[in-house]
């Protein structure tokens, strides 16, 4: 008997922190609407780009409701309550928080019990304040004669406004780079086109923070999103440094990495004619164009002055690189291992793979390379 009673208190125990541990991967909304009891609370959950409906509640006679969501370690959500189509409580939750909420049916509320989420509604509220002042200019542009004086007058005011609201949201994600609430302020729009950090330069800013995130949220798939962004971002900002780098070039340059990680730059190859080839290892017909074609020019012509730079559109850099030594390509090969995201697709406006141009004395030539016996013609002109 003595056994069995200890067995009940034993699993009495396990029970307990079981429902403890279930308890902890959750956060707790409780709330109140004013002047709407027995009515309808939308719960929507932001899936990084959009809205997805979790629950609908209804209030008790009160205007009173609850709700508990699951909230993994380290991974906050963006937690939204509508009522009709009226947005009526912004929420950042991590796990364990307990939030209550006071909320009127026009979008007013009051959120306590979360530090995260209090962030949240300020951004939020300065963001709409920017939204209406630039809003009401836009409105007085548009009644005046666009020649006008006050149209100019306008459109500074419009810049100021601006440039004010762009400086104050760069110094709040650069206070706060370990919180998720700069995510929302990185991706806010001035207009349906026009992104408020929409200078080239802002990608330093997207990628240096989202490294910061990422040391306290890994596996959030907001800052999953972030990086994305950011990458991005750095791409076009590479592109745009590269071309501004090769105005001194007639071609565009590049510095990518090769089979042993070293950084090898177009430019500081030093022969009479670079072929330059775009390809794809993961292509079979491809890889033998390198046996068929390239390896007998290459043979023909390196010692005349012939250099190859070849470059691999690939993700997968270890199947590139055991290409490579398989077919004991002996001129330069690189890869950075973007794929189709690669910057040196804009730079060189690749459509197809593969692609050839030849550089001559440092500039691109405008022969047309069809075949093996155009390529090997106009290489016994040039050299």
């Amino acid at each position: 008997m003595k056994n069995f009673k200890n067995l009940v208190r034993a699993f009495a125990c396990v029970s307990v922190l079981v429902l403890a541990a279930s308890c902890a991967d959750k956060a707790v909304i409780n709330g109140s609407l004013e002047g709407a009891p027995e009515s309808q609370v939308i719960v929507k959950l932001l899936n990084v780009n959009r809205y997805e409906v979790l629950d609908t509640l209804t209030t008790d006679k009160s205007g009173n409701f609850s709700y508990k969501l699951q909230v993994k370690e380290g991974q906050p959500e963006f937690v939204y309550l509508f009522y009709g189509d009226t947005k009526i409580a912004s929420l950042l939750l991590e796990k364990g928080d307990k939030v209550n909420v006071n909320a009127d049916t026009t979008g007013r509320f009051i959120a306590e019990g979360s530090e995260e989420t209090g962030k949240l509604i300020s951004v939020e509220k300065d963001y709409a304040d920017f939204s209406a002042s630039f809003l009401a200019l836009s409105d007085r542009y548009d009644s005046v004669d666009p020649e006008s004086d006050a149209a100019r007058e306008i459109k500074r005011e419009m810049g100021a406004e601006y440039v004010k609201y762009y400086r104050k949201s760069l110094k709040y994600v650069m206070s706060n780079p370990y919180s998720m609430t700069v995510i929302p302020v990185f991706f806010q729009y001035v207009s349906p086109t026009l992104p408020v950090f929409s200078q080239e330069t802002d990608a330093i800013y997207f990628s240096n923070i989202c490294d910061s995130l990422q040391t306290v949220y890994p596996e959030s798939r907001y800052v999953k999103s972030l990086r994305a962004e950011a990458d991005r971002r750095m791409n076009i900002l590479e592109i745009g440094a590269k071309i501004r780098s090769s105005e001194a070039l007639d071609f565009p340059d590049l510095d990518l990495p090769n089979v042993n990680g070293e950084k090898v730059k177009l430019s500081s190859v030093d022969s009479k004619v670079v072929l330059l080839h775009f390809w794809t290892a993961s292509d079979a017909a491809q890889k033998m164009f390198n046996l068929d074609v390239l390896k007998p020019i290459y043979e023909t012509y390196h010692s005349r002055g012939l250099e190859i730079y070849q470059v691999a559109i690939d993700v997968d850099k270890a199947s590139w690189a055991r290409s490579v030594k398989d077919q004991k390509l002996g001129w330069i090969n690189v890869c950075d291992g973007y794929g189709t995201a690669s910057p040196v697709i804009g730079l060189y406006n690749l459509g197809t793979l593969p692609v050839s141009f030849v550089i001559s004395d440092g500039k691109i030539l405008n022969e047309k390379i069809s075949n093996e016996a155009s390529l090997r013609a106009l290489l016994n002109k040039l050299l």
